[in-house]
């Protein structure tokens, strides 16, 4: 049956594939985005859709809306963004999370929250099951995102408690594909773009800190079916458990590139996390997902995607 769904952050990179994904599915969908951190191009070859609306829109102020859905994608997502406004990055985690859910509970809404693997901070449980509550500094430069989507959760299994509120929670693992900005400072991009560039790869550290990174495409088949009937209330893990160090990452890329980059390395960020993998034994459970892509085929149309864009 088709819905009127709603996507906050929905011309962001994730948003922008899971909006596309909606309306192949006969949906009609409301793209709310403030384009802080989403662009316009990622969503305009949807505008001719008349299933379609792109609504200007940031997310800390109330707005009103009748819907069936809502995912709650709206906040920047990279450590270079959320960290140039900090205090707008708490405020688009906290009121935006009051927002959705206020209409939610107004209408009747089902609505799912896009929370992050940054809730774990720098675990010392490895891999990370949903029921780890995190090792998370509460007062450091990466606070504003991770302690933010931390609030995030607690808002809406308070709505889900006192309100009846119809809540999904997805941790979401690193993700790549195509619709990355080139300048966001996540590990997939910077590579890519700097290979392509002939400039050096920068690692952070030794090299030897892992992730698992996730398709986009992958993602997405999780949120949808994350947001079923049969979806559950708890938080849900989606991200590849495959798990690669940095300097894997890099090599690969400069390979898959045909880049002669060298690496250099530079230091640690504070609080970057040496280790990040997910258990994802919830989401086969329930959803019956898994990711299909493997990272070098991944990382094919992810490549040309960001030569299209520097050319």
């Amino acid at each position: 049956m088709s819905k009127r769904i709603l996507v906050t952050g929905g011309a962001g990179f994730i948003g922008s594939h899971l909006c596309a994904r909606l309306l192949e599915m006969g949906h009609e969908v409301l793209c709310l985005d403030n384009f802080f951190t989403g662009r316009k191009s990622n969503v305009i070859h949807l505008l001719d859709n008349n299933r379609f609306e792109l609504i200007r829109h940031d997310l800390v102020e109330p707005i009103l809306v009748e819907v069936d859905q809502i995912y709650n994608l709206a906040c920047p997502a990279s450590p270079v963004h959320y960290q140039h406004n900090p205090i707008k990055t708490v405020k688009s985690n906290v009121l935006g999370a009051l927002h959705v859910l206020g209409i939610a509970k107004r209408v009747g809404a089902r609505v799912l929250q896009a929370s992050t693997s940054e809730v774990y901070g720098d675990p010392q449980v490895h891999p990370q099951p949903e029921t780890y509550w995190g090792n998370v500094n509460p007062i450091g430069i990466r606070s504003c995102y991770d302690e933010g989507k931390r609030i995030s959760e607690t808002l809406f299994f308070d709505y889900h408690r006192n309100n009846g509120v119809d809540i999904r929670v997805a941790r979401i693992f690193n993700t790549y594909g195509p619709n990355m900005d080139p300048d966001d400072g996540r590990v997939v991009s910077n590579f890519i773009v700097q290979a392509l560039n002939g400039q050096a790869l920068t690692i952070y550290g030794d090299g030897m800190q892992t992730r698992s990174f996730c398709y986009v495409s992958d993602l997405v088949e999780g949120l949808v079916r994350l947001m079923s009937d049969s979806g559950p209330h708890e938080p849900v893990n989606l991200g590849n458990p495959g798990e690669f160090t940095i300097k894997e990452l890099a090599h690969l890329v400069t390979e898959m590139t045909g880049s002669s980059s060298v690496l250099i390395n530079k230091p640690l960020p504070l609080d970057d996390p040496v280790r990040r993998r997910p258990d994802i034994s919830r989401a086969r459970r329930y959803l019956d997902w898994q990711p299909r892509v493997p990272l070098r085929e991944g990382l094919l149309p992810t490549i040309e995607y960001f030569r299209s864009q520097l050319s």
